[in-house]
């Protein structure tokens, strides 16, 4: 099997050294090296994490084929903490629809499948040097690209049908910016650091959508405690800050993760 055949399903069902044969292979046509080859748990089973390091930078393999994506709000029960939390947001005039599902339909992706290729994906985004219709140009000039807002979704959850990566909860006690321990400084499924800091916000080839984080508007905004974590969801496309970025032109603080193609 070649990597282009490559799914989640059948990466899951590898033992570690035929994980290590793949990682090889993957490396050896980018002209990379494997750093890393590890397992952790991810959905109550094994999973495989590979890092390849390519002219100075290190990508995460992530499987593809056909995968799970989006979110399901009206399958979803909220916590009495977030119901509360969110009802006093929305007396403030700080969220949309009459509860909070209803908000969570406006600003996250909905439940939906789709075929993605296995790519290397970068385990740190990086800053844009140019504005986002030329990043294109400027990433392929490296042998990279943009990723597609279904790739981002898929690297970020990895199969996960909860509302953030680690989960459908979030900390109570502080906010995602702040120093000190948290789920979202822990490495993703795949071993990414993503959806990690709600000042961040990173572009894919989707000009609707901005992936984990806001800029940091919920945080300054004083939107409450779950809708200032929300921008970290894995499905979440902060729909208002595409609006700034695309239409406003104020790009300069986001960031994108490239895809090394294989």
């Amino acid at each position: 099997m070649s990597l282009t055949d490559l799914t989640l399903a059948r990466w899951r069902s590898f033992d570690l050294a035929a994980a290590r044969r793949f990682a090889e292979e993957a490396a050896r046509l980018v002209d990379g090296r494997v750093t890393l080859v590890e397992t952790t748990e991810h959905l109550g089973a094994p999973l495989h994490r590979v890092r390849i390091e390519r002219q100075g930078q290190d990508f995460a393999l992530i499987p593809g084929g056909r995968v799970s994506l989006g979110f399901d709000p009206d399958g979803w029960h909220p916590m009495p903490w977030q119901a509360a939390d969110h009802a006093e947001s929305l007396e403030q005039g700080f969220a949309d629809g009459p509860d909070l599902r209803a908000h969570l339909a406006r600003v996250l992706s909905p439940r939906r499948s789709a075929v993605l290729p296995t790519v290397l994906m970068a385990v740190e985004d990086e800053d844009l040097t140019e504005p986002p219709a030329d990043m294109p140009a400027v990433l392929a000039a490296r042998g990279l690209r943009m990723p597609s807002s279904d790739e981002w979704e898929h690297a970020c959850g990895a199969g996960a049908e909860t509302l953030f990566r680690w989960g459908d909860d979030c900390p109570r006690d502080r906010l995602p910016h702040e120093d000190g321990p948290g789920p979202q400084n822990e490495p993703s499924a795949f071993g990414l650091r993503i959806a990690y800091d709600t000042y961040r916000s990173e572009l894919t080839s989707d000009t609707t959508a901005v992936h984990g984080g806001d800029g940091g508007e919920s945080v300054c905004g004083g939107y409450g405690r779950l809708l200032a974590w929300l921008p970290l969801a894995t499905a979440h496309r902060n729909p208002s800050t595409a609006e700034l970025v695309y239409g406003d032109g104020l790009w300069e603080d986001a960031s994108t993760r490239p895809v090394l193609p294989l």
